[in-house]
């Protein structure tokens, strides 16, 4: 008998109704909307939320600026229950940003959507802790520290439940003592809300063909800090976004800078993952971008309290997969509905984990399970989620093709035809390659040099990683698994000057060299992964697969 049949001989399995992975955003909003049904239905259903961050909110990263109108579907009297919204939008500014100076975009002229008045600067993971302990009060079971490695199926091919909790393999591959073969956790419908580019939601994805027929998914990479600053500094309520400087007017990318409560200023840096130049690092990029007078005005004098990092879904609509396959269901940020122009998911997410929530309350109600939840994706084309992402499909495509000054007229134009006609000139643009297709050859490209952190305002990457308070169990298999060990320096190394030295905001690869600067090899140090899902994504040779570390691992982000 194989290791594998055997740890699966060995697993204990658990059954529910729903089975739910991942307590983001998505995931605990759909509990809490089973729940609901069931008690206004005077029925039952249980409900199983599986978190692979030490605790709720542990693997949370969002900027984030919340559009409210989910949650108060959701719940209606959630000011009166003391959910973490409290820094309510009082300015919005958009700047265009030069090496030291600022031009200010009129507001007037902006699509109506891009108002964030009504919204709120808020630390999204503890809105999910907040979340959870709504969830856990009407009975959903929530077990973090539960990394998701496998799916289990029927014997018809479909989704029958996932396998969670195996811990105590070595780097070697084989059991140490305290070896834990997992459990099995059943449903009759699994919901798949890993996040952006998650392990099993890739696989659900290829394995069904959700993607065929749909442009490739986009990324960016969002980097942020949290700062602690100058009470004459802050002005909470305060919306800044700014484009530009650094990046220039050919990569896509900008930041943003909200001022929460209690002197806490969110700060961070979007760079787009389709750019060409291999070169660029995206990390250094947000260093010196705080360097920009219009950022360091605020943060000098302050502190930084947390760093992290986290892939985007940039594709939108053309790029959103088939929503449902045999058994469960894409939702959240595993199928992409972040709005790129708001830089704003977490209100379609939870709306789409609400979805989903309906139609599984009613095949369960019906006597249904393992088949496929169309009622699903035929409310989500129905909803005011399809609405925000069909109002800006073009907006990215736009970007990539014209740079930013083009891009950003005519994607402004787009949009304020489909708000005031319903519908645009320019029809529904196609993206064309995967992000790591636009990568082109370091000789064709030109080196960048970049100015060194100064402690300061600008932190080395190493310094930044402790901020996030990534830890991983060290004697474990690496979860950044190589198809092909000889890859990164026998092709990416002479042909794309190997970007993951770069790309990757926690410094997980290095290429090293002998004393004498000959014989380079490849390293990963994958403690220091923040499970950001870059490399996974920007890898020009499609060679790195992330999948799961024990779970617990990783960042434990706070007020993040």
């Amino acid at each position: 008998m194989s290791e594998e049949n055997a740890s699966a001989e060995m697993r204990e399995s658990m059954e529910f109704d729903v089975v739910i992975v991942g307590a983001g955003p998505a995931g605990l909003a759909a509990s809490i909307r089973l729940k609901q049904l069931a008690e206004a239905n005077g029925s039952e259903i249980n409900v199983c939320v599986l978190e692979k961050g030490s605790e709720v909110g542990a693997h949370i990263l969002s900027g984030a600026v919340v559009d409210p109108i989910a949650l108060t579907e959701l719940i209606p009297d959630w000011k009166e229950k003391g959910a973490p919204l409290k820094a309510e939008v009082t300015s919005d500014r958009f700047y265009v940003l030069g090496p030291s100076g600022a031009l200010r975009l009129p507001n007037f002229g902006m699509p109506k959507l891009m108002n964030n008045h009504g919204n709120y600067a808020v630390s999204l993971g503890n809105v999910c802790r907040w979340l959870a302990e709504q969830a856990e009060d009407m009975g959903v079971e929530i077990y973090p520290g539960f990394a998701c490695s496998e799916l289990v199926y029927r014997d018809d091919g479909s989704v029958k439940g996932v396998v969670a909790g195996v811990m105590g393999i070595g780097r070697d591959g084989e059991p140490k003592g305290e070896f834990e073969p997992g459990m099995e956790l059943h449903g009759k419908y699994v919901f798949i809300a890993e996040g952006v580019r998650g392990s099993l939601s890739k696989k659900l994805i290829n394995q069904f063909e959700l993607d065929k027929g749909r442009e490739p998914q986009k990324f960016g990479i969002g980097m942020k800090e949290l700062w602690e600053v100058k009470p004459e500094n802050h002005h909470m309520g305060q919306v800044t976004h700014t484009m530009g400087w650094p990046l220039g007017t050919k990569t896509g990318g900008g930041s943003f800078m909200y001022h929460m409560e209690d002197n806490l200023v969110s700060v961070g840096f979007v760079v787009h993952l389709n750019y060409k130049n291999p070169h660029l690092f995206p990390y250094m990029e947000f260093q010196r971008y705080k360097h920009h007078p219009l950022i360091a005005d605020v943060l000098e004098g302050g502190r930084r309290v947390a760093y992290g990092a986290r892939a985007i879904t940039e594709g939108g609509l053309q790029s959103v997969p088939k929503l449902f396959f045999p058994g469960g269901c894409l939702i959240g940020c595993s199928a992409g509905f972040v709005n790129v122009p708001r830089i704003k998911g977490s209100h379609n997410a939870m709306k789409t984990g609400t979805l989903a929530a309906e139609a599984a309350f009613e095949a369960v109600q019906a006597g249904r399970e393992g088949d496929e939840l169309s009622a699903y994706e035929e409310a989500y084309r129905k909803s005011w989620v399809y609405e925000d992402l069909e109002t800006v499909q073009n907006a990215k495509p736009f970007w990539s093709k014209f740079g930013l000054l083009g891009g950003l007229a005519l994607g402004a134009l787009d949009m304020h035809m489909r708000e005031k006609l319903g519908f645009s000139f320019f029809g529904s643009l196609k993206h064309g390659k995967p992000d790591h297709a636009c990568t082109l050859p370091a000789d064709q490209c030109k080196p960048i040099d970049y100015p060194r952190p100064d402690g300061v305002l600008s932190f080395d990457r190493l310094t930044n990683v402790s901020f996030s308070a990534t830890n991983h169990e060290e004697d474990q298999p690496i979860h950044l698994a190589l198809a092909d060990e000889s890859v990164p320096i026998a092709q990416n190394l002479p042909k794309f000057a190997e970007p993951a030295q770069r790309y990757c905001p926690a410094g997980v690869y290095e290429v090293l060299y002998d004393d004498n600067g000959q014989n380079p090899q490849f390293q990963i140090n994958a403690q220091n992964c923040v499970h950001c899902k870059t490399c996974d994504i920007k890898d020009p040779a499609q060679n790195i697969n992330w999948t799961v570390p024990e779970g617990g691992g990783g960042p434990n982000y706070p007020n993040m």
